[in-house]
C-alpha cells in the first residue's frame, strides 16, 4: 500500500476532528444533567405537574448558567449549537407538515374573482388533488382549459387586475400567463416558509428545524420537546390577519336572533329525543320582548317538546337584562359553533337582516380558562365586508401585562395606522360601542374607549396565559401568511418514551456491537482483533461525521449504524477470506496480504455502490426518521470503506513488518469451508420450485389477506397508550369502537402498552378533533386506567413517576398518505433500476442485470408475503408504513450486495478460465470460493439484527423482523435465484476467449 504515512496522518487527524465534534455532545449533556438536579431539588415530585415545573426550572437555569465557559473557553449556548442532534423519537417532541394552500393563493392574486369558470376550475383541481401526481396549481390549469368556452386567465375578472400590476394584461393567451402564475405562487409559498421560520425560531425549543419536501408547497417543521399539539396548531396555522371593528350592540342584534329562531323551525328538523338540555339563562323564545325573553334565568328548553333549532345551541348573555350596549350577545359551546354559523348563513336568514345588521358579521370570541364556552359577537363592516381598520399598519407586538398585573399583548402601529387608529377609538368613544380586536377570524377582545387615542399604540388583553400571550405577539410580529396553512400530518412522541429509546437503542447498539467483536477474533484470531480496532474507528467516524454535519440521530438511524457494523464486517471479511486463498496458494505472508487486499476490491466497491444506491434512493424519497436511517447508512458505508480498505491494513503491515506470523483464522474456523464443494446450480430446478411456491403462496396471500397498511398510507391516527396493568386488546378495542366508530387496538410492545388506530373524524381539519378523540380515548379506556388519573395527565402520559396514558401519537391526512404510498411505490421501483444499470455497466451483460433484479423481486415478494400471512397473529406491530419500504430498501441493498459478490467472482472465473471451462462448472467453482464469506457475513448481520430486534425496543420489533427475513431469503437467492436465472439465460457452452487485459490470470 502507497503513502502509508499520509493515510496514517489523515485516519489520525480526521479522528481527532470527530472527537472535537463529538466533545461538544459531551459538555452538552453535563450541563443538561446539572440543570436536571438542580431543578429535581428545587421541584419536589409533590407538586402538581412537577415534571413540566422541573423542565422550566432546567431551563431558566441553563439560560443563566448559557453564557458561562465550562470548558477550554466553550459555553453551553456554543456546544448546544454543535452537540449530535438527537430525533424526536429519542428526546420527545413533535414534527409537522403543513401544506400551503394553492388555491387561497390563487384567489388573493385574483381578487378573489368571482368568475363561474375560475371558481369550477379550483373546485375541481381540489378534488383531482386527492388521486393525482401532479401539482394543485398544474391541475387548477387543466382544470381551467377543460371548461367549455373562451375561458383566459388573462381576464380583468381573473389575473389582469391590480393585483398583478403590468405582469399581466388582457392581450396575454394562457400559455403566458402560466409562468407569471407559477412564479408570483412559488414567490408566496417562500414568503410562507420565512413567516414560519420567524414563528418557530421564537417557539422556545433548542434545535427547531424547517424545511421544504420537494419544493412543493409543503413544509416539515419539527419542534423537539413540543407536544403541546394546539400551541403547535395556533403558531403554524394562523394566518395572523389582524382585523379591527366597531362591534354592534347585543341589544340590537338579539331581537334578530329570535327572529332567526322562528324562521329556522321551518327550515330545519327538530332535534333528535335527547337528555334534557338546560340552556342557561334563557326562556320562551316566541315574545319579541328582550326583557321577558331573559326573564328567567331558571327555565329549560325540552327540544322532545320544543322545537328551538338556534336556542338549544345558544345563549344569550344575561346582562342583556340590564345592559343591551354590551358587545357579548351570547354564548355557545364550542361543539355547537359551526351548526350556528351554518343556520347564521342560510339564506332565508341572512334575507331577513335588518339595516343596521346588513353588512355585519358575526364571530366567535375565546374561551375563558378550561371553559368549552364561546362568546359572539356581531361586528360592524362596509358592503365590501372590509373592517374598520387592518393589521397591515401593525409595526411592532410584545407580551406585556395589564395594570391588573394579567397577561396581555402590546400593539405599536405605524404608516396610517396612528391616524386611522385615532379615528377609530374616537368614534368608539362618541357612541359607546367597543372595538373588537379579530385575530383570522376569531375576537380577542372587545374593549371600549372613553376618548381618541393618538399614541399610536393599543393592547389586547383576555384571559391569556403568559405563553399564550407570547405566542400570540410572536405571531403577529412575524406577519402574515399570504394564504392559510393546513398541518396534514403530525407525529409527537413523549419525553418518557424518548427516554427508553435512548436506552434500548443504546443497549441494542452495545450488545451487537459485542457479538461482532467477539465473532471476529472467534472467526480470525489476531487479524479479527485489528479489524475490530478498524471498526471501533469506524463507528468514531460516523458519530463524528454526522455530528459535524449537523445531522439528526434517530432510533432507525441508530439501526441503520447498528447495521453498518454488520455490513462494514463484510468489507475485512472479503479480504480474509482472499487473503486466505492466497495463503493456500504458497504464497508469503506479505505477498498474499497484497493481493487479496487488491483481489477483494472490486467485489468491495462493487457491493457496497449497489447499497450505497438504494440508500441515496431511500434519502430522496424518505422524510424525517427514514432519512435518518439513510442518512447513516450512505456515511456508514463510506468509513466502511476506507476503515476496511486502508485503517486494517495499516494494523496487519505494521504487526507483519518484523516478521512476526499473522494467520487469519483459528484452531475452530482453521479448515472450515477448506474442502468445499458442491454442485449449486445441479439444485437450481428444486429451488425454483421452493422458491415459485412461496411466491405463489405470498401472491395469493397478499390478494386474500392484503396487508395490515399503517395510517401512513392509509391515513388516519395512530395513539400508543400505556396502563399499569396487563390489558386485553380485543376487549379494549370493543371499548374504542362504542365511542370512536372504528379503531384497532393491538399490543405493542409490552402487554401493558396499546396502539391504537382510528380514522375517526381524519377529514376533518377543525382545531377541536384532536381534543375530542383524546377525551373519547379517555371515556373509552378509564375502567382500564388509575382512577385517579384525569384526563389532561391522560395526554401528558409519561409527565409522571408512572409513565400512564399516551405516549406517542401521530395524525397522517388521507392526501399525504395517497402521497407517501406513491412515494414509496417509486422508490423500490426507482432502487431496482438503478442497480439493473448499475449491474449492467459494470458487468456488460444484461443476463447479470437480470439475475440481480429477479433475486430482488423474488425477495421482496417472500417479505411481503410472510408479512401478510403472519401479521394477524405475530406478537409485535407488522404495519406496513414508512419503515417497512426503508427495510424493503435495505433488503434490497443487501440481496445485491450479496449476489454482486457472487457476480463479481464468476466475472473473475470467466477471465480466467473461460476459454477451458464450461459455463456451469465456472459457476459453481465461484459460489464455493465465496461460500465462507457468505455464510459469514450473513452469520454476522443476523447477529447484529437479532440483537436490534430483541433489545431495541417495540417501535422497530416490525422493521428488524423484516431485515431479519430479508437476510434470510438474501443469502438464499444469491445463490439459488440469482446465480441460476443469470446461467439459464447466457450461452451454457464455454465462452470465447475475451481480450487479454494489462491484468493477468490468477496464479
Amino acid at each position: 500500500m502507497q503513502n502509508k504515512g499520509l493515510i496514517r496522518v489523515f485516519a489520525i487527524l480526521f479522528g481527532l476532528v470527530s472527537l472535537y465534534q463529538l466533545s461538544f455532545t459531551y459538555f452538552t449533556n453535563q450541563a443538561e444533567d446539572k440543570a436536571a438536579a438542580f431543578a429535581e431539588q428545587q421541584v419536589p415530585s409533590t407538586v402538581p405537574d412537577y415534571v413540566d415545573r422541573r423542565g422550566e426550572v432546567a431551563r431558566q437555569y441553563l439560560d443563566s448558567v448559557g453564557n458561562d465557559p465550562i470548558a477550554l473557553g466553550i459555553t453551553y449556548n456554543d456546544a448546544k449549537e454543535k452537540e449530535l442532534n438527537k430525533g424526536l423519537d429519542l428526546k420527545g417532541g413533535m414534527n409537522a407538515i403543513l401544506e400551503i394552500s394553492v388555491a387561497d393563493i390563487l384567489r388573493g392574486l385574483s381578487n378573489n374573482s368571482t368568475d363561474p369558470a375560475f371558481n369550477q376550475a379550483l373546485d375541481q383541481a381540489a378534488e383531482a388533488q386527492k388521486d393525482s401526481q401532479n401539482s394543485f396549481l398544474d391541475n387548477f390549469f387543466d382544470a381551467f382549459e377543460a371548461i367549455p368556452g373562451d375561458n383566459k386567465l388573462a381576464s380583468p375578472d381573473i389575473f389582469a387586475n391590480t393585483t398583478l400590476g403590468e405582469k399581466v394584461n388582457f392581450n396575454m393567451t394562457n400559455d403566458e400567463v402560466k409562468p407569471i402564475i407559477r412564479r408570483e405562487v412559488e414567490e408566496s409559498i417562500k414568503s410562507a416558509f420565512e413567516v414560519l421560520r420567524n414563528r418557530i425560531d421564537k417557539f422556545g425549543v433548542t434545535q427547531p428545524n424547517i424545511q421544504r419536501l420537494d419544493n412543493r408547497s409543503r413544509i416539515l417543521i419539527e419542534l423537539p420537546g413540543a407536544t403541546d399539539i394546539e400551541r403547535v396548531r395556533f403558531q403554524l396555522e394562523s394566518t395572523a390577519q389582524l382585523e379591527f371593528y366597531k362591534t354592534v350592540f347585543a341589544g340590537e342584534a338579539a331581537p334578530y336572533l329570535i327572529e332567526v329562531n322562528t324562521i329556522l323551525k321551518d327550515l330545519v328538523a327538530p332535534a333528535e329525543e335527547e337528555e334534557v338540555t338546560e340552556v342557561q339563562d334563557s326562556t320562551e323564545t316566541t315574545d319579541d320582548s328582550i326583557e321577558e325573553l331573559l326573564a328567567s334565568e331558571e327555565d329549560t328548553i325540552t327540544p322532545a317538546t320544543q322545537n328551538n333549532p338556534l336556542f338549544e345551541r345558544f345563549s344569550f348573555n344575561p346582562a342583556l337584562q340590564q345592559y343591551g350596549q354590551i358587545p357579548v350577545i351570547g354564548y355557545a359551546q364550542i361543539k355547537d359553533t359551526a351548526t350556528i354559523n351554518s343556520y347564521l348563513s342560510k339564506p332565508e336568514v341572512v334575507r331577513a337582516r335588518p339595516q343596521s345588521l346588513r353588512y355585519a358579521k358575526f364571530r366567535w370570541g375565546t374561551a375563558e380558562g378550561e371553559s368549552d364556552v364561546l362568546p359572539l359577537y356581531a361586528l360592524q363592516s362596509d358592503r365590501a365586508g372590509n373592517p374598520a381598520m387592518d393589521g397591515d399598519v401593525v409595526q411592532d407586538s410584545r407580551q406585556q401585562y395589564t395594570q391588573m398585573g394579567l397577561p396581555s399583548v402590546g400593539i405599536d402601529f405605524e404608516g396610517q395606522g396612528p391616524t386611522q387608529w385615532a379615528k377609530l377609538t374616537g368614534d368608539v368613544a362618541a357612541d359607546g360601542s367597543a372595538i373588537a380586536i379579530v385575530l383570522d377570524g376569531t375576537v380577542y377582545s372587545a374593549a371600549t374607549a372613553k376618548q381618541e387615542i393618538k399614541n399610536g399604540s393599543t393592547e389586547i388583553s383576555g384571559s391569556f396565559t403568559v405563553t399564550e400571550a407570547q405566542d400570540l405577539a410572536n405571531v403577529l410580529k412575524a406577519g402574515k401568511l399570504p394564504a392559510s396553512a393546513k398541518i396534514i400530518s403530525y407525529d409527537v412522541v413523549g419525553p418518557s418514551l424518548g427516554q427508553e429509546a435512548i436506552n434500548s437503542g443504546l443497549i441494542s447498539f452495545v450488545i451487537a456491537l459485542l457479538l461482532v467483536l467477539l465473532w471476529m477474533v472467534f472467526y480470525y484470531g489476531k487479524a479479527g482483533l485489528f479489524a475490530d480496532i478498524a471498526l471501533a474507528v469506524n463507528i468514531l467516524f460516523i458519530f463524528g461525521i454526522l455530528a459535524g454535519l449537523g445531522a439528526v440521530l434517530t432510533l432507525p438511524g441508530i439501526a441503520g449504524i447498528v447495521l453498518t457494523i454488520g455490513m462494514s464486517v463484510d468489507a475485512n471479511v472479503l479480504i480474509f477470506e482472499r487473503i486466505k486463498e492466497e495463503l493456500a496458494k504458497g504464497k508469503s505472508q506479505k505477498d498474499a496480504i497484497k493481493d487479496g487486499f487488491n483481489n477483494a476490491l472490486s467485489s468491495i466497491l462493487d457491493a457496497n455502490i449497489t447499497t450505497f444506491l438504494t440508500a441515496l434512493i431511500l434519502f430522496l424519497f424518505g422524510t424525517g426518521p427514514i432519512q435518518g436511517f439513510a442518512t447513516t447508512l450512505m456515511i456508514g458505508i463510506g468509513t466502511s470503506l476506507f476503515t476496511a480498505i486502508f485503517v486494517t491494513r495499516l494494523f496487519i503491515d505494521g504487526y507483519g513488518k518484523n516478521g512476526k506470523s499473522l494467520e487469519f483464522s483459528t484452531a475452530a474456523t482453521r479448515n472450515l469451508f477448506a474442502n468445499f464443494n458442491k454442485d449449486f446450480l445441479a439444485k437450481r430446478k428444486i429451488a425454483y420450485i421452493v422458491s415459485g411456491t412461496l411466491i405463489v403462496v405470498s401472491v395469493i396471500s397478499l390478494f386474500t389477506f392484503s396487508l395490515d397498511q399503517g395510517v401512513d398510507f392509509v391515513g388516519g391516527r395512530n395513539y400508543t397508550v400505556r396502563f399499569e396493568q396487563p390489558v386485553n386488546a380485543t376487549e379494549a378495542e370493543q371499548s374504542l369502537v362504542a365511542e370512536l366508530e372504528s379503531a384497532q387496538a393491538k399490543t405493542y410492545g409490552e402487554a401493558n402498552q396499546l396502539k391504537i388506530t382510528t380514522k375517526y373524524r381524519i377529514e376533518e381539519e377543525t382545531s377541536d378533533v384532536d381534543d375530542d378523540i383524546q377525551q373519547k380515548l379517555y371515556t373509552a379506556l378509564k375502567s382500564y386506567l388509575p382512577a385517579d388519573l384525569t384526563l389532561e395527565q391522560f395526554v401528558k402520559g409519561g409527565s409522571s413517576d408512572a409513565k400512564i396514558g399516551i405516549l406517542e401519537y401521530n395524525k397522517v391526512g388521507p392526501t399525504i398518505a395517497d402521497d407517501i404510498k406513491r412515494d414509496s411505490f417509486w422508490a423500490v421501483l426507482g432502487s431496482l433500476v438503478v442497480v439493473f444499470l448499475y449491474i449492467l455497466l459494470r458487468f456488460r451483460r444484461w443476463q447479470f442485470s437480470l439475475g440481480a433484479v429477479a433475486a430482488v423481486f423474488h425477495d421482496v415478494l417472500i417479505v411481503l408475503g410472510i408479512f401478510s400471512l403472519t401479521y394477524k397473529f405475530m406478537p409485535f406491530n407488522m404495519e406496513i408504513d414508512q419503515s417497512f419500504i426503508a427495510a424493503i430498501l435495505t433488503v434490497i441493498g443487501y440481496s445485491l450486495n450479496d449476489t454482486v459478490v457472487v457476480f463479481d467472482r464468476i466475472r473473475e472465473f470467466m477471465k480466467e478460465y473461460g476459454p477451458t471451462r464450461k459455463m456451469d462448472v465456472i459457476i459453481n467453482q465461484a459460489i464455493n470460493s465465496t461460500i465462507s464469506r457468505t455464510l459469514n457475513t450473513s452469520m454476522t448481520t443476523l447477529i447484529v439484527l437479532l440483537a436490534i430486534f430483541i433489545f431495541g425496543g417495540a417501535s422497530i420489533m416490525g422493521f428488524m423482523f423484516a431485515l431479519i427475513v430479508g437476510v434470510v431469503v438474501g443469502t438464499y437467492s444469491s445463490i439459488f435465484i440469482a446465480t441460476p436465472v443469470m446461467f439459464d439465460t447466457i450461452q451454457k457452452k464455454a465462452l470465447k476467449p475475451e481480450k487479454q487485459k494489462e491484468e493477468e490470470p490468477v496464479a
